[in-house]
């Protein structure tokens, strides 16, 4: 997405968001770059900079002459200007993570709960938020994001069955979070907030168009497109698991059978009587079919294989996916493998879902939805609200 300026009145906490994330996305740069990045005046942006240094967001650094004159001072994120925490909740437990700005996770706790009710959930997710900020106090904490299985807003498939938080049904999700953590709140799918995770801080910086496989106690995925999950008319783009692929075969608590996490799957996995290695076997030829559905439908540049799931695992299943079927992604001139087994590991969801808070301070997206909904009554950057 091209970053653009504004003009506009109400354009302020907008222009302090683009400038951000140039410097978050292209640093370190010197402010006559940032400003032709974004299409703002180099006085628009010093007098931003100059906001922003003093809040502690940003670094600015000089290097050490070369010849005559002084280089220009180039601008980059403090990793320690704030603070986001991702969480992640599954059948399985609750994760939570303190993450900085540069994607870094400080600090980590785990809170076993089986299929934990709202009220259990989010009594520990508070307990768990507090002890973490409180392990950087002083520290300016921007908000919490948390991820957890899809789809939402679907009568059927929400919130039922063993792959997703059964019980959960019309539970207001981001007004619990808020109200458990006193903190901006934000939620995803958890394939959607992996996809963002890697994009953000593993393999994905180097690549723009690819296809993340969520492996979790279910199976997800996200198309990332120039840098962005794709997302669908609801949110819910991404369900590949809940393709029918056995005519006839098991059934899904969605009502369909067959499911294609019915035997790809953590859950599966676990329902499998034999080792790893016979699970893996077994279910290569059902895998090896959603690898060229996924490549016809999207044409990625490589399908990351990452979620819940063991590296060794996911490197066991790529491995006995080969030969893989003739698809559009059958190239001569590939530039990378048709799988690649993810690097950000099982911390890039909680990575990607703390993401979702960072993005209300540094993303010109939520800058644009944040002006048009609140009408300019606040700012984050300046400690404004956008929790509602």
């Amino acid at each position: 997405m091209a970053l653009r300026g504004t003009n506009q009145e109400f354009g302020r906490p907008y222009n302090r968001r683009i400038v951000l994330e140039s410097i978050r996305r292209f640093g370190p740069i010197a402010r006559g770059d940032i400003a032709q990045h974004v299409g703002l005046t180099v006085q628009t942006v010093s007098t931003i900079v100059r906001e922003l240094e003093e809040q502690a967001y940003i670094l600015s650094v000089r290097e050490e002459p070369k010849g005559r004159g002084q280089p220009p001072a180039t601008l980059r994120i403090n990793p320690e200007g704030g603070y986001a925490v991702g969480i992640h909740l599954t059948p399985l437990g609750i994760d939570a993570a303190l993450i900085n700005l540069s994607g870094d996770v400080i600090e980590s706790v785990h809170r076993e709960a089986p299929s934990p009710t709202p009220d259990l959930a989010f009594e520990a997710i508070g307990a768990m938020v507090a002890d973490l900020t409180g392990r950087r106090a002083g520290g300016r904490v921007i908000g919490v994001g948390m991820a957890l299985p899809g789809p939402f807003g679907v009568e059927s498939m929400s919130f039922v069955g063993p792959t997703t938080m059964a019980g959960w049904k019309g539970v207001p999700l981001r007004e619990r979070l808020a109200a458990a953590t006193g903190l901006p709140a934000f939620f995803e799918t958890d394939m959607a907030a992996a996809a963002m995770g890697e994009r953000l801080y593993g393999l994905g910086l180097q690549r723009s168009d690819y296809y993340y496989l969520y492996f979790s106690v279910g199976l997800g995925g996200a198309m990332v497109h120039d840098g962005g999950v794709l997302r669908g008319a609801w949110g819910n783009a991404g369900e590949i698991g809940h393709i029918p692929v056995v005519p006839e075969g098991e059934f899904c608590p969605c009502g369909n059978r067959g499911c294609l996490e019915r035997y790809l799957s953590l859950e599966a996995r676990g329902r499998w009587n034999g080792n790893d290695a016979g699970w893996v076997a077994e279910v290569a030829p059902i895998f090896r079919n959603a690898i060229a559905v996924i490549e016809n439908l999207f044409d990625p540049e490589t399908i990351v294989l990452g979620g819940l799931a063991s590296p060794q695992l996911l490197e066991r299943l790529a491995a006995l996916a080969e030969p893989l079927h003739n698809s559009v992604s059958a190239r001569k001139d590939r530039a990378a493998p048709r799988i690649l087994v993810a690097q950000g590991g099982q911390h890039a969801v909680l990575r990607g879902a703390a993401a979702l808070a960072v993005s209300g301070v540094l993303s010109p997206r939520f800058g644009q939805i944040f002006t048009a909904k609140r009408q300019r009554e606040g700012d984050l950057l300046n400690g404004g609200d956008i929790a509602a």
